[in-house]
C-alpha cells in the first residue's frame, strides 16, 4: 500500500470514529478457563450513501468494537443475546448484546475469552494451527469450529465444554488461506460448510455437495459466512469483496436448500460503514429475522471491528 493510500484510509478511519454516537466500556468477571477481557462498544451509524437494502430490510443499529483481544474476529453466532465469536488467533470469545426498548442494538458487555485447544488439551499454536474461521451451534448444543491453513472441523461438545473431536468435513482442494469460511447448523440437525472460493456441503457422518451446480459467488466476491434462516430450511450467506484500502464491500443473500442464491438483501460499500465482513448470525424475531454482521479487522489499526444489525421482514 502506498503512503497516500494509508493517509486516505486514515482519514476514513478518523471520520468513522467521529461518527460514533456513544461509548460503552465493560469488564466482566468470570472463572474457569475463561478470562474477562475489555470490550469498548461505540455506537456507529450506517452512514450516508453506499448502503443498498432490499425491500423489508432495515438498519437496526451498529457498534464499533475495540479491545486488545478483539482482533481478527472471523465468525459469529448469537443465542439468547449472547454472541459467540471465533478469531484468527485461536480464541473463543463471548459477550452480551444490549438493545434499547425498540430492539435496536446499542451496546455490548460482559466479554470473556478462552484459547481454543486441541484434542490433547493444549492451546493451539502456532497461528497456522489456530486460524479459526467458522463457528456453528447445533440443535443438540454442540459447538463446531472450522479452521483453515490446517483445514478441519472440530466439535468442542455441548456449550464448548469438551476437548475437541474431529467431525466430517468436505474432502476438497483448497488454498491455504481460503478454506472452510462458512459454518452453520442445518434444519436437519447436521451442519452446512461453505468454502471461500465457492461450493456448499451438508455434513453429518460424511459430506454431500449441495445441488447439481454448486453455489458460487460472482463479481469478485467470496463466501465468508453463513447462518441458518430460523424461519425456513435455507440460510443467509455473507459474500465479501475486499480490495483495501478503499474498496471493501459486502452483500448478504439467501441460500436455498437446493443451492440457489437470491438477489442481495443487503449491500454495503464505501462510504457506508463497511470493512472486511466475515461473520453472520441470524436470529428469529416477532416480525422476521435479525441479522448481525461482524467484520475482521486483520489486526490492522487502520481497519475496524464492526458489528452491524439489520432486520428482515418475514
Amino acid at each position: 500500500m502506498t503512503r497516500a493510500g494509508f493517509r486516505v484510509l486514515g482519514v476514513i478511519a478518523l471520520l468513522g470514529a467521529a461518527a460514533c454516537a456513544a461509548v460503552a466500556t465493560s469488564t466482566s468477571v468470570s472463572g474457569g478457563p475463561d478470562r474477562a477481557i475489555r470490550l469498548e462498544a461505540n455506537r456507529t451509524p450506517l452512514g450516508i450513501g453506499g448502503a443498498n437494502l432490499g425491500p423489508g430490510v432495515r438498519y437496526a443499529g451498529g457498534l464499533t468494537l475495540r479491545g486488545a483481544d478483539l482482533h481478527g474476529l472471523s465468525d459469529l453466532k448469537v443465542a439468547d443475546d449472547r454472541a459467540w465469536v471465533v478469531s484468527d488467533f485461536g480464541h473463543l470469545i463471548r459477550f452480551t448484546l444490549r438493545h434499547d426498548r425498540t430492539g435496536r442494538l446499542v451496546s455490548a458487555s460482559d466479554a470473556i475469552s478462552r484459547p481454543l485447544t486441541g484434542p490433547d488439551g493444549r492451546v493451539l499454536t502456532p497461528k497456522a494451527a489456530a486460524d479459526a474461521e467458522g463457528i456453528a451451534i447445533l440443535s443438540d448444543g454442540r459447538v463446531l469450529v472450522s479452521f483453515e491453513r490446517d483445514h478441519r472441523i472440530w466439535s468442542y461438545g455441548q456449550d464448548a465444554q469438551d476437548r475437541p473431536v474431529p467431525v466430517a468435513a468436505p474432502d476438497v482442494d483448497m488454498a491455504p488461506n481460503g478454506g472452510f469460511e462458512g459454518l452453520s447448523s442445518a434444519a436437519s440437525g447436521d451442519w452446512l460448510v461453505l468454502v471461500e472460493s465457492g461450493g456448499a456441503w451438508l455434513c453429518a457422518d460424511d459430506c454431500d455437495a449441495m445441488g447439481p451446480v454448486p453455489p458460487f459467488p460472482s463479481e469478485g466476491y467470496s463466501f465468508t459466512g453463513v447462518d441458518r434462516d430460523p424461519h425456513s430450511d435455507g440460510w443467509f450467506v455473507v459474500e465479501r469483496f475486499y480490495e483495501p484500502p478503499l474498496d471493501m464491500r459486502v452483500r448478504v443473500r439467501r441460500l436455498s436448500p437446493e443451492g440457489s442464491l437470491s438477489t442481495p438483501l443487503i449491500q454495503l460499500r464505501p462510504p457506508a460503514s463497511t470493512d472486511n465482513f466475515e461473520g453472520i448470525a441470524a436470529v428469529a424475531t416477532s416480525t422476521g429475522t435479525r441479522i448481525y454482521l461482524l467484520s475482521d479487522d486483520n489486526a490492522n489499526p487502520l481497519q475496524r471491528t464492526l458489528l452491524l444489525a439489520f432486520d428482515v421482514d418475514r
